[in-house]
């Protein structure tokens, strides 16, 4: 027998208390792949439900330093479903369990219930997608594998759980489980996903749910035997790109890119937050790195992040920039990213799909109206965007427009795109000084231009750590709120 509805409701709550003694609430982490009627991510747990990657993984972060009987319930949340009673939370098989191993993996499901997959066959292709998700994340990408749990359901390979998540809004989720003898932040983990996928619960194919989700969900366990303490958004951006890099022909994390920092750039790259879903969309990133410098930039970034051994253990942000030091550096890649985003069908393969960059600011400029002055605020590691526009009368090769930028100290990049009316772009750098003052004049002939395009970043990587915050190293942004000031000003080279 499972556990009755009341106490189910108990256990919610009392977990609810624990995370609200955290710091935040039982729902602050989801991974979603499905949309709801108001056309927002859907997240994988209903309300009240304690089950999602980071959830869990607060949860395991946080037991040791819980009371006796919170942790208690903490331990008996992160139960397998093969511990039937003694997993209150919902996943507990009621009954007996099979289990269907290949060389690396096994897949167990219940016999009987709701959680019994309704075929042998599923499960069989459940064992190959996660098989061929082993090969091209760890034999491939060359990701470590997750770390052994020893004999933990049954022998030392890696336990995958099949339970009736999706009347839940649940498409999966892994969970640390014990911690790598000798090393503070690596833990071996177990998975659980969906039993079928239903195109009713799921309103998408089966197979392609299970190889996002297998994906995603798999690349988790990886990332917990490197550090599973690491910062929120890498964790998540980096598994949705993976999602793209295993199962590209399903673009199921594309919904994601309207609350990333691809149509609002104005928006942290670090950002994490229930309510802005921009830690997903935020795969983009990975995407333009990885286009520009190859697959194992990822990988690079997470043995930086590393915590095994005698490896670095730095915070994403850290890890990020000591890797992009090797190439063009943080702040002129993620300006270039930003201007990138003013176009994604010139950038990325499948661009021409995704939305484009939001531009914050519009001026059109004349004869009478020669100026326009723009004062923006943007916070740390994102962008902001003003445009000007020519009118007609702005016509012959002797217009041009001089933008000058007024920026933070050594904390800032400029670009000014030129948008020409047969579609091409140019783009150029804005040369700023020690004070964060530069200026660059292009033309501006409305036969030939349709609009300029001055791109604003802020890219200061300066934090105070720990102050339990969700963006990098949980540390409060030291430079957020920066001014900037554009001054666009029409010049007739014949006056000069």
């Amino acid at each position: 027998m499972g556990v009755s509805f009341p106490a189910r409701v108990a256990v919610a709550c009392l977990l609810a208390g624990v995370l609200t003694a955290l710091g935040g609430p039982a729902d602050a982490h989801s991974d979603a792949h499905s949309d709801d009627p108001s056309g927002g991510p859907r997240e994988r747990h209903a309300a009240g439900t304690p089950y999602s990657t980071l959830a869990m993984r607060d949860l395991f972060v946080a037991r040791p330093t819980l009371g006796p009987l919170e942790s208690m319930l903490v331990s008996a949340l992160m139960a397998r479903p093969t511990d039937g009673n003694q997993d209150p939370g919902g996943d507990g098989y009621r009954g007996p369990a099979r289990k269907l191993c290949g060389q690396r993996i096994c897949v167990h499901h219940a016999v009987r219930g709701a959680d019994a997959p309704s075929t042998r066959r599923w499960v069989r292709r459940t064992l190959r997608v996660l098989g061929n998700v082993w090969d091209h994340e760890v034999d491939g990408l060359r990701f470590r594998p997750p770390p052994s749990d020893g004999r933990r359901g049954g022998d030392d390979r890696f336990d995958v759980y099949l339970a009736d998540l999706g009347d839940r809004g649940l498409f999966g989720y892994c969970t640390p489980e014990r911690r790598v003898r000798g090393e503070r932040r690596a833990a071996s983990s177990y998975c659980v996903l969906d039993d079928d996928f239903s195109r009713q619960q799921f309103g998408a194919r089966p197979i392609e749910s299970l190889r996002v989700t297998a994906a995603h969900e798999f690349f988790h366990a990886i990332q917990f035997g490197y550090d599973f303490r690491e910062d929120p958004w890498l964790l998540e951006s980096t598994a949705t790109w993976i999602e793209e890099a295993f199962a590209d022909r399903v673009d199921d994390n594309r919904r994601y890119l309207r609350f990333g920092t691809v149509r609002r750039p104005g928006i942290a790259l670090d950002d994490f937050a229930n309510d802005r879903y921009a830690h997903y969309g935020n795969w983009a990133w990975w995407e333009y790195l990885t286009d520009q410098y190859g697959d194992g930039l990822v990988r690079s970034v997470w043995n930086q992040a590393d915590t095994v051994g005698d490896a670095p253990g730095r915070s994403s942000v850290k890890a990020m920039k000591a890797v992009l030091d090797r190439h063009a550096g943080l702040p002129r890649t993620l300006t270039s990213y930003a201007v990138a985003n003013l176009s994604p069908a010139d950038t990325y393969a499948e661009g021409g799909r995704w939305p484009a960059a939001r531009v914050d600011r519009r001026a059109t400029l004349d004869r009478s109206r020669r100026s326009a002055t723009d004062r923006v605020r943007i916070d740390h590691l994102a962008a902001r965007h003003v445009a000007y526009a020519p009118t007609r009368d702005l016509r012959g090769d002797r217009w041009r427009l001089r933008v000058s930028v007024d920026a933070p100290r050594r904390r800032a990049e400029a670009r000014v795109v030129v948008v020409r009316t047969d579609g091409r772009r140019t783009r150029n750098a804005v040369r700023l000084d020690r004070r964060g003052d530069g200026s660059l004049t292009v033309g501006f002939d409305t036969r030939d231009v349709a609009r300029v395009v001055v791109t604003l970043v802020n890219t200061s990587t300066r934090y105070r750590c720990h102050e339990g915050t969700l963006f990098a190293c949980g540390g409060e942004p030291r430079d957020d709120d920066a001014r900037f000031r554009v001054r666009a000003t029409v010049i007739h080279r014949s006056s000069h």
